[in-house]
């Protein structure tokens, strides 16, 4: 059995297994046509292999086929997400079948930590905030880096939980997904990306990451864990807001979160954008290590409000400077 073998040993061979997989995702991908094409606004100047993600689905499995009896409702639903989202890479599905399959992957998620055995307040604003979070992060995948390395320190501080704070998940899946996270970087964490997650990348990461800290938030009974997607969750909550002042549809595809217009518009390095939105997010996850064992949740309320101010003046500031319009000088008619 290969469970008999050094863990050590697995992990090298998944590694290894990993990138031989995405050499001949590639050469699939290639002569298949999934690839993005740049656009006006882009700052990607060639064609990319989309759908660079699929280690983290490739690296779920061969864990899940090593502790085949841990988690089957969360393996259920991040097989579920992650097929449909290879197809959409392939050719684009309807919104609604997306949703669809999104809710059916959280409601499974539910089921494997028990979120049905509490009140429904509690119960129906998770579901909400679960399938908004996968959809949140699916916007993450233009700009080169920034899913990884998002991934990789929230992988890194949940690791760090597991072992010096409250052992809340098996280590083992921390370990493989991390491993995929490091290989992912390898072809993306570039100037000029030699792939990108696609949505059956950014999509399984995130609904990986849902699910480890829902298992987090009701291991320790903290709900302020949650801000451990603090630093996208602001940017994404901020863009909807400003997208809603701006009459425009939420549902749509947009290119308006900061991290877009600071690389996109203002042609700054992706890598930069995408190692400072970690960085933010590891101060963060830094602080709530250190705060909520110490029952601080007022500290970690209050730096997250005046963290979402700033990004509010952060975000002014950037849309001065391209000549648009901010928050309050968006016109009433300026929708049409």
């Amino acid at each position: 059995m290969l469970s008999e073998y050094p863990k050590g040993v697995l992990l090298l061979a998944t590694f290894i297994a990993l990138i031989v997989a995405n050499k001949i995702y590639f050469r699939i991908a290639l002569q298949s046509g999934i690839i993005d094409k740049p656009n006006q606004r882009s700052s990607h100047l060639v064609p990319t292999i989309r759908g660079g993600g699929i280690v983290f689905v490739l690296a779920l499995l061969f864990w899940a086929f090593l502790h085949i009896t841990l988690y089957p409702w969360f393996i259920a639903g991040a097989l579920l997400i992650a097929l449909v989202s290879l197809v959409d890479d392939v050719r684009s599905l309807a919104a609604s079948i997306r949703f669809l399959v999104h809710l059916v992957s959280i409601i499974l998620l539910g089921l494997q930590v028990g979120l049905f055995d509490q009140p429904a307040w509690i119960v129906i604003p998770v579901v909400v905030a679960g399938v908004g979070s996968i959809n949140a992060f699916n916007f993450m995948d233009g700009i080169n880096g920034i899913t990884g390395i998002y991934g990789l320190v929230n992988l890194l501080t949940l690791l760090f939980i597991n072992h010096e704070i409250i052992y809340f998940i098996d280590d083992s899946l921390l370990q493989y997904v991390l491993i995929s996270i490091f290989v992912f970087l390898f072809y993306n964490f570039r100037e000029r990306a030699l792939c990108f997650a696609g949505d059956v990348g950014s999509v399984t990461l995130a609904f990986i990451q849902v699910f480890l800290v829902i298992q987090l938030i009701f291991s320790t009974q903290q709900f302020a864990w949650v801000f451990i997607f603090l630093v996208f969750g602001v940017d994404s909550i901020i863009t909807i807001l400003y997208r809603l002042r701006n009459g425009e549809n939420i549902f749509k595809p947009h290119r308006s979160h900061l991290y877009q217009y600071l690389s996109n518009e203002m042609k700054q390095s992706h890598l930069l954008v995408s190692s400072g939105y970690g960085l933010l997010q590891l101060a963060i996850n830094v602080m709530l290590i250190v705060c909520l064992p110490k029952a601080s949740v007022g500290l970690v309320v209050f730096v997250a409000a005046c963290f979402a101010v700033l990004s509010v003046v952060a975000r002014e500031q950037v849309l001065t400077r391209l000549g648009m319009k901010g928050f309050w000088e968006i016109s009433s008619c300026s929708g049409k």
